[in-house]
């Protein structure tokens, strides 16, 4: 929700997953597990985002097509091949209507929730606006979850750069002990 990106240059969002942006001015982005705001750099459990959140574009509607697209990414799953380079892909939603939410739009790629094996994760939400090539041609769906990249699906499909992003940091929680 923040216009600043800072806190995503911080949490090395924008580095290691998106590159550096500009976020659109009129275009707010919220994401709610239940009444837990994601804020930047915030804790979830996983426990808590297991069901899809409510993710919602507001703001004034501009002149252009007002259709975006959402990925969710773990950039810090195991990798065998290219480590840091590649993603897991949670969730992909496409033709999200301006001032609506995300379950107005296309699911791709059905949402799963965080499930870090160990360690702290950041999972991380990017808002593109889709351009007319993306809504002429359509958006290509991931070859799979693994192995996904988020620069790479949104040049492959002229997203170009994201408007609005969001990350949280989660990790596995611990097993509750049976006496």
């Amino acid at each position: 929700m923040a216009r600043s990106v800072e806190p995503l240059v911080v949490g090395r969002v924008i580095g290691d997953v998106l590159d550096m942006f500009t976020p659109a001015a009129a275009t707010v982005f919220t994401a709610h597990y239940g009444s837990k705001q994601v804020t930047n750099g915030c804790d979830i459990k996983p426990s808590a985002a297991s069901d899809k959140p409510h993710a919602q574009i507001l703001g004034p509607p501009d002149n252009s097509t007002g259709l975006y697209t959402l990925v969710m990414v773990d950039p810090d799953a195991p990798s065998p091949s290219e480590p840091r380079l590649r993603e897991w892909l949670h969730w992909i939603v496409v033709d999200i209507p301006h001032g609506h939410d995300a379950t107005k739009g296309r699911e791709l790629v059905p949402y799963m929730g965080p499930c870090p094996p160990t360690g702290i994760h950041r999972y991380i939400l990017a808002l593109f606006k889709q351009g007319r090539a993306a809504e002429a041609g359509g958006i290509q769906l991931p070859n799979g979850r693994a192995n996904f990249n988020t620069r790479q699906f949104a040049a492959q499909n002229g997203l170009g750069l994201p408007v609005a992003a969001l990350y949280f940091n989660s990790q596995k929680e611990p097993a509750l002990k049976k006496r």
